[in-house]
């Protein structure tokens, strides 16, 4: 090195209040703090300003190491980089990089926790989670979110198009919030490929095509009153349900989902939130 660092010199930075600096040759130096921890470092001049970049601690790195990083430096400065900055673009794209190998499995569950508070029911939130753990995280779980393309969409959902295309048609709707999250959050770039509209309608066809819906039968209203007398005969949870389900008018859904405190008493009147109505 330029100069010679040897203990005694050491020793006196030590029992100084500033860092000793020890040249090596072509801006490269090894600074020794007062307390006797030592690193190499760059000293450069760009823009009128002279800065100075870590190379590492000492002897961690060492000095063969450290002569190649400055090199490197001196490489970038002559170009009018600024070594500085272009290791910090380096760590920001490292770290770009590293966000963007999250999970599609990991993105979802991420999604559905910050969203746990905004579901409409309890059921909900579980059949989100259902639905993706039995038919999507098999399938492309483990894949990064950002690799996730629409030939993988069409796998997950091709089968179960033709067996259950109601359910499908949800898992595609999860799929696509997913990966919407995912490019918000920076985890993928790109269009959606779990969309519908003018894309995947060009390539499954239309849930009303696959099986034409049977809706249930409607009780004719001249039998109310039998199947109420039958109700009221019954002491079972099932039975009071059905019979205030009919009394109300409201959906199974909204019924079974009742709670006292939408009930007012004295007024005589049931307020549902409007989260739990289909409407």
């Amino acid at each position: 090195m330029g100069r010679v660092l040897n203990r005694l010199s050491v020793a006196k930075v030590a029992n100084t209040k500033k860092p000793g600096y020890y040249a090596d040759g072509g801006n490269l130096y090894l600074r020794v703090a007062p307390g006797g921890s030592k690193g190499w470092m760059f000293r450069f001049a760009m823009a009128g300003k002279t800065r100075d970049a870590g190379l590492g601690s000492f002897p961690a790195v060492s000095l063969l190491k450290a002569r190649k990083r400055a090199q490197q430096y001196r490489e970038l400065v002559a170009d009018g980089i600024d070594p500085i900055e272009a290791r910090k673009a380096e760590h920001d794209a490292a770290r770009a990089a590293s966000a963007k190998a999250m999970t599609f499995e990991q993105c979802a569950r991420a999604f559905m926790a910050s969203h746990d508070a905004g579901w409409r029911s309890s059921r909900h939130s579980s059949q989100w989670r259902a639905s993706l753990a039995t038919h999507v995280f098999p399938v492309i779980g483990a894949l990064p979110v950002s690799s996730i393309d629409t030939g993988l969409v069409v796998q997950v959902l091709k089968q179960l198009w033709k067996e259950k295309p109601e359910t499908a048609s949800r898992v595609r709707g999860r799929i696509e919030r997913v990966l919407d999250w995912a490019k918000v959050g920076g985890y993928r770039d790109g269009e959606n490929p779990a969309r519908w509209r003018g894309h995947l309608d060009h390539l499954l066809p239309a849930k009303r095509k696959i099986r034409k819906v049977v809706h249930f039968a409607a009780m004719p209203y001249r039998e109310v009153g039998e199947v109420m007398a039958r109700l009221r005969s019954e002491d079972t949870a099932g039975a009071r349900l059905l019979e205030f389900i009919i009394l109300t008018a409201c959906r199974a859904g909204e019924g079974l989902g009742a709670r006292w405190d939408e009930i007012d008493f004295e007024r005589r009147m049931w307020i549902i939130a409007s989260i739990r109505m289909k409407a």
